[in-house]
């Protein structure tokens, strides 16, 4: 064989490998794409229908989220009336145990006029004094403690001051002109008072 029929004939092999081999790669390449469509009519169908449900389950939570609202908004309004009737009627059960001092407190003016015995009229009003205090003593209400003792500020408030002697310490209270009240741990008013500095 001459050299040039080699040539040609090792040519033509290798043509003949590209074209088997081109042929290969296409019926590689369009045997995925044939199975492919399929799968996409599949895939589409699981889309839709995940997609429905999903919305189904979306108008689901917000059909809820606006039930709640509203029971949310019920309860409000129902603890907002009620609050409001507890703050008209809560001063009825002081005012109920406060009735019989004033009941006492009417007999006594009445009969201040016919009675010439001062000491009845201070016994009668010391005892009227005392059971009203017990009334608001039951309720919470305690008198401030001050003459005699130290100055506070968070429970008492100077309105005069005198200098300090050998008897009375510095920052000492000597006298209270208006006696301040706690309720319940907490401050309704303080105390006027005079304070040794």
């Amino acid at each position: 064989m001459s050299k040039k029929s080699k040539t040609d004939t090792k040519e033509k092999m290798d043509n003949e490998e590209q074209n088997v081999n081109a042929e290969n790669i296409e019926e590689t390449v369009a045997e995925p794409a044939e199975e492919a469509e399929p799968n996409d009519n599949v895939t589409d169908t699981g889309i839709e229908e995940k997609l429905a449900a999903s919305e189904a389950r979306v108008e689901q939570l917000i059909d809820q989220n606006l039930r709640q609202m509203a029971e949310f908004d019920n309860y409000r309004k129902r603890t907002v009336k009620e609050k409001a009737e507890l703050i008209k009627t809560a001063s009825a059960d002081i005012l109920t145990k406060l009735l019989p001092v004033i009941d006492d407190l009417e007999r006594a003016i009445t009969n201040n006029g016919k009675s010439d015995d001062i000491t009845a009229i201070k016994d009668g009003t010391k005892l009227i004094y005392s059971k009203l205090m017990h009334i608001l003593d039951g309720e919470g209400l305690k008198k401030i403690p001050a003459k005699g003792e130290e100055f506070n500020t968070d429970i008492h408030e100077a309105i005069a001051t005198i200098p300090a002697t050998d008897d009375v310490a510095r920052n000492t209270i000597i006298d209270c002109t208006r006696d301040g009240y706690m309720l319940n741990g907490k401050l309704l008013r303080t105390s006027q008072v005079v304070v040794a500095n």
